[in-house]
């Protein structure tokens, strides 16, 4: 499995451009930049002011800033940052970019290198996302005051934090087949599931405190539900009908509840259920003053689920986990020795 390893952004900030496109990129790779969209953004003070200093080099609040709108984009659509998180956003921000730089750092230690093909590929893709040359360049003018070589550097920076993440956390957080395996055997509850039930509904639920004539107008619709119902041929016939003909909350998803644990349903739900074949459907049950019936998808005994379905699962927390602890200790080796200042 692949994993998004890193992302930091590339905004237009600014009054100046406050009502522009917004175009942004995620170092891991500029292949996966996000596409330019259409974003109010709120108006910041911004000056290039020195919020940290990492072996010498200086960090500004605009690197903090871009951080802190990719921890929470919806920043642009509320005009800023909610009082209460952000400062715990700008911590985290500030974190990340500090992170960021000791990774380059290191990264130029090393002596890792980009090919240049490698380079122009990702400069290529990058231009691609935006909507038009007039936006790409006015992108230019604000970011990197109308250099493409600075642009350049910045893209080149972002492929070499992904290539020594690649090397000291992604390869190493790799989860094997025999490592999930093992996990599997020595976590047997954990994989255990009860009784469960995929289906689809179609309910016809009356007004509250319905008056007799009201609720005999209400079975009446439900027996009617009931025929076409059963004249359905399909999961896709059953769920349209239940879109046009339901009063449940599952209408607008085709009546699908997916996989419902059996405790989660009415008793005389899971009765019918355990008496049906997948693919048939119910007949009219009636729950309190309200009328169900339901198509079976699927039916699975209480037991414990199969390797083979939960693998991918399990390689990916597993995965996941191993990744953040790899990526905290790197963290700390690199800041051992470093000189740090926040300002």
């Amino acid at each position: 499995m692949r994993l998004r390893f890193r992302r930091a952004v590339l905004v237009i900030l600014g009054a100046s451009v406050a009502s522009a496109q917004v175009a942004s990129h995620a170092p891991t790779t500029p292949q996966t930049l996000v596409s330019a969209h259409r974003a109010k953004v709120p108006e910041v003070q911004i000056g290039g002011r020195p919020v940290a200093r990492v072996n010498g080099t200086v960090l500004t609040d605009r690197d903090l800033l871009r951080e802190m709108y990719m921890i929470f984009p919806y920043a642009r659509q509320h005009n800023g940052f909610p009082k209460a998180l952000e400062p715990e956003i700008r911590r985290g921000a500030l974190e990340m970019i500090i992170f960021d730089e000791l990774v380059y750092q290191e990264a130029k230690r090393r002596h890792l290198t980009i090919s240049p093909s490698r380079l122009r590929r990702a400069e290529a893709e990058f231009r691609k996302r935006f909507p038009s040359q007039d936006v790409y360049e006015q992108y230019l003018q604000v970011e990197t005051n109308g250099s493409r070589q600075a642009l350049r550097e910045k893209i080149r920076r972002s492929l070499l934090i992904e290539a020594l993440l690649k090397i000291e956390v992604g390869r190493k957080a790799v989860v094997s087949l025999a490592e999930a395996r093992t996990y599997y055997e020595k976590n047997p509850g954990r994989f255990e599931h009860g009784e469960r039930f995929s289906i689809q509904t179609i309910s016809i639920i009356p007004p509250p405190n319905a008056s007799a004539e009201v609720q005999k107008e209400a079975r009446k619709r439900a027996e009617e539900a009931l025929q076409q119902a059963k004249a359905t041929k399909s999961y896709q016939e059953f769920g349209l009908l239940a879109e046009r003909i339901s009063d449940d909350d599952w209408r607008v998803n085709m009546g699908d509840r997916k996989q419902v644990d059996g405790t989660q349903l009415p008793p005389p739900v899971v009765e019918a259920a355990r008496q049906m074949r997948p693919g048939e459907v119910s007949e009219l049950l009636q729950l309190g003053p309200n009328y169900t019936l339901f198509r079976l998808n699927a039916h699975t005994p209480a037991g414990k689920a199969d390797f083979a379905a939960v693998k991918s699962q399990i390689q990916s927390e597993l995965q996941k986990a191993r990744y953040n602890n790899l990526r905290a200790e790197l963290h700390k080796r690199l800041r051992k020795n470093a000189k740090v200042e926040v300002l």
